[in-house]
């Protein structure tokens, strides 16, 4: 078949040396391409791989110290609490010893008080007896001495009658409540 220019057939089958350059010019394409532009493709691609992947470690790694230290945090926040309590119980503990103490204090200072108060009392009415006493003597003296007609109150003195006297009741008294 002989296929003529005019025919349009031409069109759509080419003729021998175009396919031949077509063929060399993509042999040449792609050995330019192998040669130049694929190994600049494939570090390139790598370069990005070995960036996400190193992204993705770094994440993991981030991700488990983040979580490491979360874990430490909440060990410290699990101790602070354990010695927060242990806190407050020596603290409870310290308020009730100081509390203790407090009342042992004031029972004493209570008791000597109280004891203060009695020697108080006790000397008070010893003071008082023996006012009473010697309002009493005077009071029989001058009694004594209306009876008599005369002053007893000097020799009652030098005498100490007045005082044996009551010496004496106060010994009868005393007899009669041990009884």
């Amino acid at each position: 078949m002989n296929i003529a220019a005019g025919d349009g057939i031409g069109i759509i089958i080419p003729s021998w040396q175009e396919v031949v350059v077509g063929v060399v010019a993509f042999g040449l394409l792609c050995l330019v391409l192998m040669k130049f532009v694929f190994p600049k493709m494939e570090e390139m691609y790598q370069k990005r791989v070995d960036a996400i992947e190193g992204g993705i470690q770094r994440a993991e790694a981030a991700q488990a110290e983040a979580n490491q230290l979360l874990e430490q945090y909440r060990q410290q926040l699990a101790e602070a609490r354990t010695e927060a309590a242990s806190i407050r119980d020596e603290a409870r503990a310290e308020s009730l010893a100081i509390k203790e103490d407090i009342l042992t204090e004031a029972r004493t200072e209570s008791d000597r008080i109280i004891a203060a108060g009695r020697e108080s009392l006790a000397a008070s009415r010893q003071q008082l007896l023996t006012e009473l006493r010697g309002e009493v003597g005077n009071i029989a003296v001058d009694l004594a001495g209306r009876i008599v007609g005369e002053s007893l109150a000097d020799e009652a003195r030098r005498s100490g009658t007045v005082e044996r006297f009551l010496s004496e009741l106060d010994q009868g008294a005393e007899s009669a409540g041990a009884r």
